[in-house]
Formats: structure tokens, C-alpha cells, sequence
């Protein structure tokens, strides 16, 4: 599971707009919008969430701590002679 906090905290970091999470999750920006206002968890379909959840995995976020009690996120970018391969 993840917090409309790490949401937010997540495209803030790769610096997507809702618009771009929603395009490239296929997910409906009013739908992400409707999630990202709400706080902790969503009520929301949870393959919608794995959907947001994967997507922002892929362009390098990591979960941590428990999205309830201690939400977060860490940015893994790639290194130089990562980019050169």
C-alpha cells in the first residue's frame, strides 16, 4: 500500500505532474487527483494503486516506512557510467 503523501512526495522528486503519473499509470488524472487529496491511504481499487505504485518504482522511487505511521520515499538515480551504458 501506498499514502497520498508518498504520491505527492514521489512526483515531486522525479518532478512529474499529476498529469504525467496519470499518463503514464493509465490511470485517470481525477482519480489520482481525488487520491492525492485525500490523507494516509486511499480508498481506492488496489490494482489502481499498484498501478501508480509500479510506475513510480520503475522511474526510481522506493517506498519506505509504513504509509499509516511513517510514509516516505527515496529517489534512486542512476549513476554516470550508468547513463553511458
Amino acid at each position: 500500500m501506498i499514502s497520498a503523501e508518498q504520491i505527492k512526495a514521489s512526483r515531486a522528486l522525479i518532478g512529474w505532474s499529476a498529469a504525467e503519473l496519470a499518463k503514464r499509470s493509465s490511470v485517470g488524472a481525477t482519480t489520482l487527483r481525488r487520491y492525492e487529496m485525500i490523507g494516509g491511504v486511499p480508498s481506492a481499487n488496489l490494482s489502481v494503486l499498484m498501478k501508480l505504485k509500479s510506475t513510480l518504482e520503475a522511474a526510481g522511487i522506493e517506498f519506505t516506512g509504513d504509509p499509516l505511521v511513517n510514509p516516505g520515499v527515496v529517489l534512486h538515480l542512476k549513476r554516470d557510467a550508468d547513463r553511458a551504458s
